[in-house]
């Protein structure tokens, strides 16, 4: 079994590119180890945590096959959607808690690394948030309140039983600066250090994080990098850097991610990997991002694999897999977790973004949950 397994590795894994990574030899190597094979969160168990992220509905109904595959494969957890304030308070006064209280006793109960995500995030918050009964912005005193209140009552609740919390979400614009969000826009630049500081004092134990997509980009990359300088400066509490890795076959290059994954580091940051996915499909209008706003028409052009994915790019998939890990585990002293942005193929929200109605193949496990040869590709890696 060893001298197999060593010839595996040597042809399909050793070497770089899709040429290492041959299809059908993942396939034959999986077969051949299924009996043993164990979960990825226990191959990298000596690396850096692999998490997921829940949706609600699956979080409501947890079936116990679903549940069963999160607990083999991952140990850590974050809730996708049933923690952003538009789910969580939709209205003054009013909270619902049924799922993220089910998602807690889920961490718990699998001793699992569980991330909060999100307190403080321009998108998926309600009007009422940022307007009074009139539909006019608030002061800065009166939306100061409210981010106080609901960091309170959301990390107060869950006080010693959170791992992380995504404080801060997409707060830097591609080149611009601060984005220009409500929070910025009435409070200013200060509502950085009011949230971080606010989620220390309820939960002082818990590991603080700025979170954002595209932190491969250059620009993105030094302005983080000046706002993590001035927030230490100032003593406000950050401890790691989430790099949001909504990526694609063959953008952003693998030293683009490196640049930035040794920037983080060099100040002090823990970097987790977020958000992870890989989207198989052609881009819309050459669009790369994830603010969720963007949406683009539908056509059958950026649509092409609704019958199942091509042997060609599910092996490149593969590859593109192998790669993003082999860079991960060369910084596996920096890398705190790498987080997928889903289970399955089917429940992905790249089957909707940029461009609704589309069939994606972005995660490790297919539509029926059962594991791709990317999978296997990444399982490799450690075997």
């Amino acid at each position: 079994m060893v001298s197999t397994r060593r010839q595996f590795l040597k042809g399909t894994v050793a070497g770089s590119g899709l040429a290492s990574l041959n299809l059908a030899s993942i396939k034959s190597h999986a077969a051949f180890t299924a009996a043993t094979e164990t979960g990825l969160k226990d191959l990298y168990a000596k690396d850096f945590k692999i998490g997921t992220a829940i949706s609600g509905a699956n979080m409501r109904a947890a079936d116990p096959k679903f549940m069963g595959l999160i607990a083999k494969e991952f140990n850590a957890i974050t809730m996708e959607n049933n923690m952003k304030w538009e789910r969580l308070n939709p209205e003054q006064g009013k909270w619902d808690w049924e799922i993220p209280d089910k998602f807690m006793a889920f961490g718990a109960s699998q001793n699992m690394y569980i991330l909060g995500h999100v307190l403080v995030w321009h998108s998926q918050v309600p009007d009422w948030v940022f307007k009074n009964a009139k539909g006019k912005d608030i002061n800065a005193r009166k939306l100061k309140a409210r981010m106080v209140d609901h960091i309170e009552q959301l990390a107060g609740r869950y006080k010693g039983k959170i791992s992380a919390w995504d404080v801060l979400n997409e707060a830097v614009d591609e080149g611009n600066g601060w984005r220009k969000s409500p929070w910025f826009n009435i409070i200013g630049p200060k509502f950085v250090d009011l949230a971080f500081n606010t989620a220390h004092e309820i939960d002082p134990n818990a590991h603080l994080i700025y979170n954002d997509y595209n932190m491969h980009n250059p620009d993105k990359r030094d302005f983080v990098v000046k706002m993590v300088r001035d927030l230490k400066k100032r003593g406000v509490p950050i401890q790691g850097i989430g790099m949001q890795g909504h990526v694609a076959l063959d953008y952003p290059s693998i030293k683009e991610l490196e640049d930035s994954i040794k920037a983080f580091a060099a100040e002090g940051m823990r970097v987790h990997i977020t958000e992870l996915d890989v989207d198989v499909l052609p881009a819309a209008w050459d669009h790369i991002g994830a603010e969720i706003s963007t949406n683009f028409e539908y056509s059958d052009q950026l649509n092409p694999y609704t019958k199942g994915l091509p042997a060609e790019i599910e092996a490149k998939l593969a590859s593109r897999y192998s790669d993003l890990f082999k860079l991960f585990l060369k910084y596996r002293d920096d890398i705190e977790r790498v987080t997928f942005w889903g289970t399955g193929d089917k429940e992905s929200w790249k089957n909707d973004f940029p461009v609704r109605g589309r069939t994606n193949y972005p995660l490790l496990f297919d539509r029926e949950y059962k594991r791709k040869p990317c999978y296997d590709a990444v399982a490799a890696l450690k075997k």
